[in-house]
């Protein structure tokens, strides 16, 4: 049977992304550990090091049978989840990231804070297309009042469900 390979976002122990990387490569799997040029001052010098982007995660191209596999290799946590399955992360996501640390040199990744206030746009689903502000926002969760139709709706909403505005 082959089976789809779908990119997936491996959790990994602190300061273990470089070598998940060399365990899966070895092992066959095609993986990806985004790397960072930073500046970082030793005591008589300054050097020029590569650092994961993404602290304690590494992509992998798998298919579910190749899922455990993955979790084997010491060092792997487990897979992100979303929604009680590991999340797929898209193909031109993974591309994005490739594409933006070829041309560009010291990046920094921080995650979108969502604030109480904050006018955003619903990407998906019924509410497609509203725009609402943030009343609260939880770790995969954010609640959002719409004003439409002279009431105010709430709904809880994933982050991947919402623009920033």
């Amino acid at each position: 049977m082959n089976e789809a390979r779908n990119w997936h976002a491996v959790y990994t122990k602190p300061r273990w992304e470089k070598k998940i990387f060399a365990r899966l490569e070895e092992k066959g799997i095609i993986a990806y550990c985004p790397l960072n040029k930073v500046r970082k001052k030793w005591s008589d010098r300054y050097k020029i090091i590569n650092e994961p982007l993404f602290k304690s995660y590494v992509f992998v191209q798998v298919s579910g049978d190749e899922m455990k596999k993955v979790r084997m290799i010491p060092g792997v946590v487990n897979f992100v989840y979303w929604n009680n399955k590991p999340a797929v992360i898209p193909e031109q996501e993974i591309s994005t990231i490739r594409k933006f640390l070829n041309d560009y040199e010291y990046v920094t990744a921080e995650p979108i804070r969502l604030i109480p206030n904050q006018r955003i746009k619903i990407m998906s689903g019924v509410l497609m297309n509203e725009e609402g502000i943030v009343v609260r926002s939880e770790k995969n969760k954010v609640q959002v009042i719409l004003e439409s139709l002279g009431f105010k709706l709430t709904a809880s909403l994933g982050r991947n469900e919402i623009q920033v505005m």
